[in-house]
């Protein structure tokens, strides 16, 4: 039997190149600057930041650091003043108002402080719409199916003013993850939830984080809430102070 000479194989087997995975958010140079009456107003200032598929990234830091501002232009909703804003693989710089909201609803989440539910919609509608917009035929039974998983299959025929806050909330990461969603932004989630709901709200987003694959970019003022998350980016005045990778996945699933 010829022999097989190990060295040679192995030698071979590490000249192989190692496939890079491209970045989910690839954010370069990023300045936001706003008019107001008294003038120009700076509110990000040469933001670069790179998220790899998968992470759960926390960025913090107190009211006006620019936080908020930076998850918009991630979103599409804010455009920067300077730099470059590659998101889901998109040069986001480039696109139409129109093709912005195509990214969102095929490859983006969005999950607000106040939840921004069509109050004239029940709970299921709220979550299948998106689904309807994007031509799914089975878009209600596809809603009815996550709001079963976010544990309101008995609230589906509510209107969002006959829901508890914990349950709009609730509604609002069903509609977020009803497209399968490479990435979801949450801006101040339990933001006006009090701290037991709020812990059972962030429990769910974890959770669904995990089961769809997703990349999870979390703003929040809670120190406790941004260690739950791989890693956590602090801001102030309009710029990224510290960067911080604190777990793996397999801890963050533990925790």
């Amino acid at each position: 039997m010829k022999q097989i000479d190990d060295t040679r194989l192995a030698a071979d087997t590490s000249a192989q190149p190692i496939a890079k995975v491209a970045p989910i958010i690839d954010i370069a140079n990023v300045g936001l600057t706003l008019t107001s009456r008294a003038g120009a107003v700076e509110i990000l200032r040469n933001v670069t930041l790179s998220v790899t598929p998968g992470q759960s990234l926390a960025i913090v830091g107190p009211s006006g650091s620019g936080k908020t501002s930076l998850l918009m232009i991630m979103a599409g909703l804010e455009r920067a003043t300077t730099g470059q804003v590659n998101i889901v693989g998109e040069d986001f710089t480039q696109l139409s108002e129109d093709e912005l909201a195509s990214a969102r609803g095929g490859d983006i989440g969005i999950i607000f402080q106040s939840f921004h539910l069509v109050p004239t919609m029940t709970a299921i509608e709220n979550v299948a719409l998106p689904l309807e917009f994007a031509g799914r035929s089975d878009a209600m039974s596809l809603a009815r199916q996550l709001l079963n998983e976010v544990g309101l299959a008995e609230r589906a025929e509510h209107f969002p003013a006959e829901l508890s806050g914990g349950e709009q909330q609730r509604v609002a990461l069903a509609r977020a993850v009803s497209g399968s969603p490479r990435l979801i932004l949450a801006d101040e989630p339990t933001g006006n939830l009090d701290g037991k709901t709020g812990s059972q709200v962030i429990e769910l987003l974890f959770g669904l984080q995990r089961r769809h694959g997703a990349t999870l970019v979390l703003i929040t003022h809670d120190d406790a809430l941004a260690s739950k998350c791989q890693r956590i980016v602090r801001m102030a005045d309009g710029r990224i102070v510290a960067d911080e990778l604190r777990k793996s996945a397999n801890q963050v699933a533990a925790q």
